[in-house]
């Protein structure tokens, strides 16, 4: 890795940054899916119906995949925006209509879960955060991280010792950003 690489992924001291990495939604298209045929016609498709009974779909662009069951549900996971979720969404309806099954509703597509991860802008002592903190675990010979969930927000934050941050379990980037206020007000607390 080169120098330039490494400042790069260096959280800035004071800056806190986050971004939105995966949504993952569920959605139903409403009409029963031939996943056989599916998985015959196309190439983008993985189909082991003695493992696993939903088909896998993997799009390019947006670089997404997609479990389709044969009742119709859908949850798609990989976008980075709700834009990127509405595209795959779409691309798989018209890779249905290769097949000639005809989705004539636009699908209510329902967010499960957003990951988003970034950086708080100042060194972590996770030892002292992991006694000071509610609803903590840390088990660094295990994981470096530690795990921190923020009841009130409905999010769960891996902490970093650098100062790096995932947060899961929000359901809008508007979530993902009051959970990161308040993950620092909590954090200011105990420091």
């Amino acid at each position: 890795m080169s120098e330039k690489t490494s400042e790069i992924n260096k959280p800035v001291k004071g800056k806190k940054t986050i971004e939105v990495v995966n949504i993952v939604v569920s959605t139903s298209l409403e009409h029963d899916i031939p996943l056989e045929k599916m998985a015959a016609t196309l190439s983008n498709t993985e189909y082991n119906p003695e493992q696993f009974p939903g088909l896998v779909i993997r799009i390019k662009d947006p670089k997404t995949s997609a479990l389709i069951f044969s009742s119709g549900k859908v949850v798609c996971t990989g976008a980075r925006s709700m834009d990127k979720v509405e595209e795959s969404i779409v691309k798989i309806i018209k890779a249905l209509k290769k097949i000639n099954i005809d989705i004539k509703i636009k699908p209510k597509i329902a967010v499960q879960n957003i990951v988003a991860s970034g950086a708080i802008g100042m060194d972590l002592n996770l030892n002292v955060l992991a006694m000071k903190l509610d609803n903590t675990e840390y088990e660094p010979e295990q994981f470096p991280g530690l795990v921190y969930k923020l009841d009130e927000a409905k999010a769960t934050f891996l902490l970093f010792s650098n100062g790096k941050i995932v947060c899961t379990g929000t359901k809008s980037e508007k979530e993902v950003h009051q959970a990161l206020d308040m993950l620092i007000v909590n954090l200011k607390k105990v420091s």
